[in-house]
């Protein structure tokens, strides 16, 4: 049996290890290695002894560090991708982050929230949160695409604060294939939204027709 415990240990660390530092993990993510409580035993040790860190309930993270900063905080999206992978969901950033994704705010909100097709949840990591908010079908169609972060960021920002400067920033952010993609989802978006995506989508043929 202890040797059992060992391999099952050895197994959950060489994982760890083969990810890399910045990792985000659930205990779900070792589950074809042992049973659940070997490998909760395992990760409780793991983190007991400094190797790894709990950032909330059942979330944890092989931490990456900075001479000068310390430990650093992880990714938004890396915790978000390990709660999705845990509850086998989709997720689409909303919101403020979804704008500051396409780089169209600089300031990164310290409340970050997904549009999932899962259970709503908050899981706050230092001092940002983390929100998770059940939406419908039609909002998760593109999740996972470029035009979901688009129209996300544009209901965001709000029709009439939708200016030039805006749909340059979107022009230059988007390559060709993006601009084709925004052009198919048109059908998932509010009408108004929808009118700056075909617009966005046909910039560069009227820039270089003109």
């Amino acid at each position: 049996m202890g040797k059992h415990i060992q391999s099952i240990d050895s197994k959950v660390k060489g994982r760890i290890y083969g990810h890399g530092r910045g990792w985000v993990f659930t205990p779900s993510h070792f589950a074809d290695l042992g049973g659940r409580e070997a490998v909760a035993s395992a990760l409780k040790r793991y983190r007991q002894s400094g190797l790894i860190r709990q950032l909330a309930r059942g979330v944890y993270d092989y931490p990456k560090f900075d001479p000068e900063l310390g430990t650093l905080t992880p990714a938004p999206d890396a915790v978000a991708r390990a709660l999705a992978g845990r509850d086998a969901v989709r997720l689409q950033p909303s919101g403020a982050y979804a704008a500051n994704l396409l780089g169209l705010s600089t300031q990164m909100p310290m409340k970050i929230v997904y549009l999932t097709d899962g259970p709503s949840r908050t899981v706050s990591i230092g001092n940002n949160q983390i929100i998770l908010k059940r939406t419908t079908p039609r909002n998760m169609a593109t999740a996972g695409r470029i035009s979901g972060l688009v129209i996300q960021a544009l209901r965001h920002i709000g029709r009439s604060h939708v200016d030039e400067d805006i749909l340059a920033r979107l022009d230059h952010r988007l390559n060709t294939e993006d601009k084709k993609q925004l052009l198919k989802d048109v059908v998932f978006a509010p009408v108004w939204v929808a009118e700056v995506m075909r617009r966005l989508g046909q910039w560069k043929e009227k820039v270089s027709s003109g």
